[in-house]
Order: structure tokens, then C-alpha cells, then sequence
């Protein structure tokens, strides 16, 4: 009774502290609105921003320090379900889902949605599979649960090596996530970017593991889902007039559609791919006989220009020929080179494709492969969502099984608020690029467009192909990176509300980030160290290793993310699939299949593993143009989709090796039906100190 009263006093004074920071939170955001009207420059708001941010992050890390192992492992199992929800929904919503699930909803269009179904259904394979079983067994990490399982080190050494595997993938996008803010706002190189942010993520867990990162991860969901629902809300206003934009979702399709038919059946639209296609196929020419593709090149823009004249077409057609013909290369291995990049081109000399087309191809075949790949994302996003290590480890965190299953219901509201609005601002930015950016001047373009080109001209590139001096949709090269960061400015909302933005993205990221790195610095330190190496090592000696593990796998992340090795949905992609092959057959069928058996779990979470590693380095660019030999697609399935073939491999592989060998001991057998039932007559004891 006394502990139930504990708990509802401690769960009162969290809602009350977090009243007064979120009113606090506001009362900064509207002070900043009105520095800006009475000139504050944009670079000192988006100084204020970054570090106020950063500084109240470190300010909840340092008060929750902590050298107790419970609290440095699990926050001493006293985070009720309603903050453990909110702190899941931060944990979870990284770079990808804040910064870069918005982008790829506005390329991909309907394409896009899922990775949002994907995400939303994994969190229903949590809730029934995994989180109420995993607190009943109440250790600190997954290698813990996968060794007392299965018995043995070998798998939980294989349990270790997986963790390390996905969260480090998973860890690069997100600091690649706060390198692309940090640069953006303060001006500093993106490698450099990279450094700065990372020095925000260690301050909130280094210093009090789980713990730290459970209270700060609240304090930054709050900033990032104010961030996301701000300019949404706006833009709905602005050509809806509907505030909550989620119910004008269909009216802005329409509007949308409507304007795509003018843009794509616009003739100068039509002239720059023309010139995107003429180039791709002039680049083939020169590499096989360079001397004829540079005449007939020639030959072929000079009777254009002619046709042209004869027809009396406008001056704004004829010049730009004109000036190509005068600048035209008279060395043929000249205009090789220039033109020998243009094969990269083959995409954009392609028809557009609406945003509420399924599947789009250009016939049956490629229709079908789209559909596939997009079963084969939602697949893996699924599965991978319920194997994630970092996102395990916080049901370990709530005082009961019972809050575990609460946390749950609360995680997936939480996240529902960001996933339900995400394909509106995909659409409002959309609507809104194609309405103000294509068609003005390129005399004109916005400052916006200058500076985001400044921190990485992949993010965002617009050149005038045709030089009639109007931009045109294919002339826009537009990061999906971009979109949601960029958005305030693309729509002209005051740049408080950009600066809102970009500290709610930082949220994101780092929140992420410090879950992931506290996975792999708590699988080196405890699994790996005190669990195989030393058992008898001291308390404070086992957190200190944590901290100094955390520091140097941070160090190790920022540098591979400096050297870019993909955009951060692909890399958050690959962490899902890895995780799927890995780590969900055997943490599901060790709950509810008594037979899995010690080498069941090690080959089948080897073999999914491997399948699931060596189809991403046999088919993803990133690694075959390091040397590694390319082969085709599987059944056209992306790299991203490569747990399509490692789970099933995982799954089968555990099933028939397990019917193969001795079934499990006693003992194991009493373990699954302990953590398969919240209260069982003469149930045994697995709870960690």
C-alpha cells in the first residue's frame, strides 16, 4: 500500500514538474517570436535555439547523475507508465522518423506510407510479443534475456555483437541527422557539425545512464512534438483554413493533383527532361565512338535551334540553344568529360509521377516490383521495430508488468501524434513548393534556397537546364533530408518557427542517440565485461567502463558519419532489417516455444545475421563501389528490405536445429513459463539487483 502511494506521489510530482517546463518552453518560444519582430537576427535565434536546448538537456543529465547500477541500467524501475511512454515515443522518433519520414512521404508520395504503417504495426508486435514478458524477466539488456534462455556465452555473445551491430547503424543516422542541423544553424562544416552535436548527446547519457536519458528523452519529446505540430498546424491554416490539418488531408490531395496536371503538362516542364534524356544518351554515345556522338551532338542542337527559328518561337526558347551551340567544347574528349556525369541523369529525364500514385512504374513489371519492395518495407520496419534492443530495454524500466503493457499503449500515442501528421506536411510543403518555387525567377530565389545549398548541395540544388530563367519542377534537386527542416522557411513563417523546428529535429536525434549509445556501452560493460569477463567487478567499477565505452563508441560513430555512408532513412532501414534477421526469432519463440534450443537460437540468429549483412553488402552502392562484387536484386527487393530474406532464414534455421538437438533443461523450461505469466503459483525469481 505504501509502495502504491509512493508511486502515485512520485508519478504527481513528475506531471507537475513537466506542467511547469512545458509553460516554460512556451514562454521562450514567444519571448524569441517577439525578439524577432523587434529585429533579433536569425543567427542569434538559432543560437538561442541550439543552446538553450543542449544547455537544459545537460542541465537534467547532470541532476540525475548517478554511479547505482539499477539506476544506471533500468532508472530503478520506478518510470511510470505514462512518462515511460512519452520517453519510448522520443526514444523511438529519431533523425529518420522527425527529419526524414516527412522527406521520403514527399518524393516517395503514396510509396512512402510504409514506413509509417511499418513503425506503427511493429509497436503491435511489442505490445502482444515481447514487453509484458520482458520486464517478467527483469534483467537489464536483451543478451541478458537471450543467455539465461538459451544458457551459455555463445549466445549471448552472439546477442552482444548483433545490439553493437544495429544500434551503431542505427546511432550513424542520427548523428548524421544532428551534424545536418548543428551546420545549418551555426554555420559550421558539416564534419565539424557532427562533433559539436556529439557533444550534446554524451552530456545527457554519460553521465546518468538510463536514468538521465529517461528524463531528458521526456523533456525532448515535449520540444520535438511542439516542433512538428507548429508548422503543420500553420500551413493547414494557410491553404486549408482548417486548423488541425489531419482532417483536411483529402482536400489538400485534391489541390495537390490539380496543380501536378498543370506542372506536368507544362511544354517547358517537358523541354528539361528532354535535355536530361538528350544528355544520357549523348554520355552513352561518346564512350563508344567519341568524335561522331560530338558531331552528330552538334548536329543535332543546330537543327534544333534552326526548327525553332523557322517556327518563330519564342526568344526565351531559342536563346538558350543559341548560348549552349556558342559554348559548345570544340575538343571531342573535352565534351567527353563534360558530358560523362550525365549518365547519373537517366532519373530525372523520367516522367514525374503523382504524389497519391500507388506503385507507380512504367509498366506491369515495374508496378509489381514497387509493390513489392513497399510489402518488403513494411515488413521489415514491422519486425525490426519489435527486435530493437534500445527500444526493449525501456520495458525493462516501469515498476510492473502491468505498466510495461500501459507503457505500451502510451508509446504508440505518443508516436501516433507525429505518424498521423507526418503525411500532411509532406503534402503542405509539397503543395507549397510546387505553388510558390516552381514557375518564379530564378532572378528571385529565396535566401533559403542559398543557404541550405551551403550546407550540402546533394540536400538541395536548383539550375536553370533549359535557361529560360523560370524554374521548372525537374531543375529542383531536393533532398528528402530537407524537407521537414526547410519546410517553415519554403512556406514564409517567421524563422522562430524554423528555429522551433530545427531544435525539435535535434531532439529527435538526440534522444535517439542516447538510447542507442547506452545500448552498446551497456552490452560491452555488462554483458561482455561483467557478465563474461570479470563477474566480480564493483559497482562503480562497471559504470565507469560504461561511461568510458560510451565516449569512445560515440567517437568512433561521428567519424564514419562524417565520411557519409548513406541518407538516414536507409541507415535506420538497414538497423530494422539487421535487427529483424538477428534478434526476433529468438526472443520470440525463447517466450513462447519451450523446445528452442541453445544451438537453435546460436545458428539461427547467425544465419539470419549473415543472410540479412551480405545481401546489403552485395547490393548497396555505398559497398560495392568499395570493391565489394555487386550482384542483382532478389526478386527486385532493395537493400533496405534485406531482413525479407534473413528472418525467415533466422526463423526456420532455429525451428528445425531445435527439433534436431535435446530439448531444454528443466530449468529453462520453468523460465519460460515464468515470464509468460504475471502472477504463477511457485514462480521463480529472475529480477536483477
Amino acid at each position: 500500500m505504501s509502495q502504491a502511494i509512493s508511486h502515485s506521489a512520485f508519478n504527481s510530482q513528475l506531471k507537475r514538474y513537466y506542467s511547469f517546463y512545458t509553460g516554460g518552453f512556451i514562454l521562450f518560444l514567444v519571448a524569441l517570436a517577439i525578439g524577432e519582430q523587434m529585429g533579433m537576427s536569425r543567427e542569434w535565434i538559432g543560437y538561442c535555439f541550439l543552446f538553450a536546448t543542449i544547455g537544459l538537456y545537460a542541465g537534467i543529465g547532470i541532476m540525475s547523475r548517478t554511479a547505482e547500477v539499477a539506476e544506471y541500467y533500468v532508472a530503478g524501475r520506478r518510470v511510470p507508465a505514462f512518462f515511460n511512454g512519452m520517453a519510448t515515443g522520443a526514444d523511438w522518433m529519431s533523425a529518420a522518423s522527425f527529419i526524414g519520414m516527412a522527406g521520403t512521404l514527399y518524393l516517395a508520395g503514396f510509396d512512402g506510407l510504409a514506413f509509417v504503417m511499418g513503425w506503427t504495426g511493429g509497436y503491435c508486435l511489442v505490445a502482444l510479443f515481447l514487453a509484458p514478458y520482458l520486464r517478467k524477466f527483469g534483467q537489464f539488456t536483451i543478451p541478458d534475456f537471450l543467455g539465461a534462455r538459451y544458457g551459455g556465452n555463445i549466445v549471448r555473445s552472439i546477442g552482444i555483437v548483433a545490439a553493437i551491430v544495429c544500434s551503431f547503424v542505427y546511432v550513424v543516422a542520427q548523428i548524421y541527422g544532428v551534424g545536418i542541423i548543428t551546420s545549418r544553424f551555426t554555420g559550421l562544416e558539416f564534419g565539424i557539425g557532427v562533433f559539436v552535436g556529439l557533444a550534446g548527446i554524451l552530456v545527457c547519457s554519460m553521465l546518468g545512464g538510463m536514468k538521465a536519458v529517461t528524463w531528458t528523452q521526456v523533456a525532448q519529446y515535449i520540444i520535438l512534438i511542439i516542433a512538428y505540430l507548429t508548422p503543420v498546424v500553420w500551413l493547414g491554416m494557410k491553404h486549408t483554413g482548417v486548423p488541425i490539418p489531419q482532417l483536411a488531408y483529402g482536400q489538400t490531395i485534391q489541390k495537390l493533383t490539380e496543380v501536378e496536371k498543370k506542372i506536368f503538362a507544362d511544354p517547358r516542364e517537358a523541354d528539361v527532361r528532354k535535355i536530361y534524356a538528350e544528355r544520357v544518351a549523348a554520355a552513352a554515345a561518346a564512350e563508344k565512338d567519341v568524335k561522331k556522338a560530338h558531331a552528330d551532338r552538334k548536329a543535332q542542337l543546330e537543327k534544333e535551334l534552326a526548327d525553332l527559328k523557322a517556327a518563330n518561337a519564342p526568344q526565351a526558347r531559342i536563346d538558350p540553344i543559341q548560348k549552349y551551340l556558342a559554348e559548345y567544347p570544340t575538343d571531342p574528349e573535352a565534351w567527353k568529360k563534360s558530358v560523362a556525369k550525365d549518365k547519373a541523369l537517366a532519373a530525372r529525364a523520367a516522367a514525374p509521377r503523382a504524389h497519391a500514385e500507388p506503385y507507380a512504374g512504367k509498366d506491369e513489371k515495374a508496378r509489381d516490383t514497387a509493390r513489392l519492395n513497399f510489402i518488403g518495407i513494411v515488413f521489415c520496419m514491422m519486425f525490426g521495430t519489435a527486435a530493437l534492443p534500445h527500444i526493449l530495454m525501456r520495458y525493462y524500466t516501469t515498476p510492473s508488468v502491468q505498466q510495461a503493457r500501459q507503457s505500451v499503449f502510451w508509446s504508440l500515442f505518443f508516436i501516433f501524434l507525429l505518424y498521423f501528421t507526418a503525411p500532411c506536411l509532406a503534402v503542405l510543403a509539397k503543395y507549397d513548393v510546387y505553388t510558390n518555387l516552381v514557375g518564379s525567377s530564378f532572378a528571385s530565389l529565396p535566401g533559403w534556397a542559398a543557404a541550405w545549398a551551403a550546407v550540402d548541395p546533394t540536400l538541395l540544388n536548383i539550375t536553370d537546364i533549359n535557361r529560360d530563367g523560370i524554374v521548372q519542377l525537374a531543375e529542383i534537386v531536393i533532398g528528402g533530408d530537407l524537407i521537414v527542416l526547410a519546410t517553415p522557411e519554403i512556406a514564409g513563417l517567421p524563422y522562430v518557427v524554423s528555429g522551433l523546428v530545427a531544435a525539435g529535429g535535434l531532439a529527435a536525434a538526440l534522444s535517439t542517440a542516447d538510447g542507442l549509445l547506452l545500448t552498446i556501452s551497456n552490452a560491452l560493460s555488462h554483458d561482455l565485461y561483467y557478465k563474461m569477463i570479470d563477474p566480480t567487478a564493483s559497482t562503480q567499477k562497471r559504470v565507469t567502463i560504461s561511461k568510458v565505452l560510451l565516449v569512445v563508441v560515440a567517437i568512433i560513430a561521428a567519424y564514419v558519419t562524417s565520411l557519409k555512408p548513406g541518407d538516414i532513412l536507409f541507415l535506420v532501414g538497414a538497423a530494422f532489417s539487421l535487427a529483424a534477421s538477428a534478434f526476433f526469432p529468438a526472443l520470440v519463440l525463447g517466450v513462447f516455444w519451450k523446445r528452442a534450443t541453445k544451438w537453435g537460437a546460436i545458428v539461427g540468429m547467425l544465419a539470419g545475421l549473415s543472410v540479412c549483412i551480405y545481401y546489403m553488402l552485395r547490393t548497396y552502392p555505398f559497398f560495392t563501389n568499395m570493391g565489394v562484387p555487386k550482384m542483382d536484386l532478389w526478386f527486385g527487393l532493395n537493400p533496405i528490405s534485406a531482413g525479407v530474406f534473413g528472418l525467415p532464414v533466422g526463423l526456420l534455421t532455429i525451428v528445425v536445429v531445435s527439433l534436431l538437438t535435446s530439448q531444454p533443461d528443466r530449468e529453462t523450461q520453468e523460465l519460460v513459463e515464468h515470464v509468460r505469466y504475471p502472477h504463477l503459483r511457485g514462480d521463480i525469481n529472475t529480477q536483477a539487483a
